[in-house]
């Protein structure tokens, strides 16, 4: 499936950018049937130099064909992401696409930050923040460029518009894993 889901992103991307793409969508999806199945996927936008970020979004919870995830996704990431002017075609050449399929974020139950700390596995688990309005996630990826906990969480709880310390309010937590498919 890995070769898949890549193709079905870029084809997207392409699609999306003005061109025309070669995939089989119903061959695919006749090959690969859990791509029918409800799923939930980000797709993160690479390029160099040092994978700079390009794009990313994704979600959380499957409500919709994975497939259909993977494609809205992906070209939300070219030209919906409000971090980044939209992907221009001689830039799209230059990306790296990087496919995360999630599984169903699950509560995660803790009493305090060194009990969150000893549940958390660094580089396996993606982690949901949520405090009232407030939520960000960070994937399982993200670890590589905040391997220290504190700094880990510290950057969550600013994604989501929080101060840096906003564990002391124990926020809700959810963990999540990954399959990651990489071109």
């Amino acid at each position: 499936m890995e070769h898949n889901v890549i193709s079905l992103a870029r084809a997207a991307i392409i699609e999306a950018l003005g061109g025309k793409s070669s995939i089989d969508l119903e061959a695919m999806l006749r090959d690969n049937p859990s791509l029918r199945q409800s799923g939930a996927a980000f797709v993160t936008l690479t390029k160099e130099p040092h994978e700079q970020l390009r794009g990313c979004i994704g979600s959380l919870s499957a409500y919709r064909p994975l497939y259909q995830d993977i494609i809205s996704n992906a070209r939300s990431a070219a030209l919906h992401d409000p971090r980044f002017r939209p992907l221009s075609v001689d830039e799209f050449k230059e990306v790296k696409i990087e496919v995360s399929i999630l599984s169903e974020p699950k509560p995660l139950e803790y009493k305090d930050k060194d009990d969150l700390k000893a549940k958390i596995r660094p580089c396996v688990d993606g982690i949901v923040l949520e405090y009232g309005n407030y939520r960000a996630t960070y994937l399982p990826q993200v670890w590589e460029q905040l391997p220290d906990f504190e700094n880990f969480f510290a950057s969550l709880c600013m994604k989501a518009g929080l101060a840096g310390d906003c564990l002391k309010l124990h926020p809700n937590i959810k963990k999540y894993q990954v399959s990651s498919h990489k071109d």
